[in-house]
């Protein structure tokens, strides 16, 4: 079988199983590909060939950006490295390749890093940045405010359904990983706003009848690529100095839920984490925040001379 092939099947057994999210598995996609086309340049004309010194020299180049450009990150080496392993494991099973010259190597851990996120006043900054006369930005505007006020995945954004929207009880109904369902309320100002898209800016866009919610101005659903490039120049045009990206957004619903009292099971819920430990991270980004601005101004917090 030739690569080619083998990656094409590789692909389909992801979609049947559902493996992952629809970005996670683009994201494989990318990263077996670009290790087919090393194995290309390598000489190597069949998996079984492959061997550990060949899996180790690509990883190194990568890892360098000799491959790719840029040097990896830990979390995108760890990724690259469980692509490849799904890639292997599906090859063993579903090919009946022997080899797995993948199967030694371990991925490199990640420092506790905390999530990135907007204050209050920097997300209604950039919520209030785009013109809701002109539909794009209406429609825009719509994507960052129901991210906001859901705590939503770019994915799970990208792939809303109109039915799925529930403008009178003011909830929407998401499909999240593993194409777990959950039911998320939203706030009176989301819902309004997504009156406005539906009447005045959504049929600006509808090519042939369809049920996605976000639409393209070619009619089709709009893309996680598009979102974040809506998100980074909505953050440009609203002076913030970060980098503003879908899962700040995310992380900043989380974020302000716990600092106004919510319990951090609800938030649990409302994010769709299969474990609270998952959760559990912005308790310490709230107490991160809570810790500064108690020794800026607690006296006792001062050194002493």
């Amino acid at each position: 079988m030739s690569f080619e092939d083998s990656l094409e099947g590789f692909l389909q057994y992801m979609k049947t199983a559902r493996t992952g999210s629809a970005d996670t598995q683009d994201a494989y996609h990318r990263d077996v590909e670009r290790f087919l086309q090393y194995l290309e340049e390598q000489g190597v004309s069949s998996l079984e060939e492959v061997t550990k010194e060949q899996v180790n020299a690509y990883i190194t180049a990568l890892r360098s950006g000799k491959i790719g450009g840029q040097p990896l990150s830990n979390s995108s080496y760890n990724r690259n490295l469980s692509a490849l392993r799904s890639f292997y494991r599906y090859l063993n099973k579903y090919e009946h390749v022997a080899n797995n010259p993948v199967r030694m190597f371990r991925g490199v851990r990640n420092g506790r890093r905390l999530p990135e996120y907007l204050t209050f006043d920097q997300m209604e900054q950039l919520l209030n940045s785009f013109d809701l006369t002109d539909p794009v930005q209406i429609r825009d505007r719509s994507i960052l405010e129901v991210m906001y006020a859901c705590g939503l995945r770019v994915s799970e954004c990208a792939s809303l359904k109109v039915s799925a929207l529930n403008l009178q009880e003011r909830y929407l109904t998401v499909v999240g990983k593993e194409s777990k369902e959950r039911m998320v309320p939203f706030y009176a100002r989301c819902g309004q706003l997504l009156d406005l898209y539906l009447q005045a800016a959504r049929p600006q866009f509808v090519k042939q009848e369809n049920d996605i919610l976000f639409l393209s101005q070619q009619g089709r659903g709009i893309s996680s690529r598009s979102i974040q490039l809506i998100c980074e120049q909505a953050g440009i045009r609203a002076g913030l100095s970060m980098h503003v990206h879908p899962h700040m957004i995310r992380h900043s619903f989380a974020t302000h839920l716990l600092d106004n009292g919510a319990d951090l099971r609800v938030v649990q819920e409302l994010l769709g984490h299969e474990n609270l430990e998952t959760t559990q991270i912005y308790t310490h980004v709230t107490s991160d925040r809570l810790r500064k601005v108690v020794d800026a101004a607690h006296p006792h917090s001062r050194k002493a001379d």
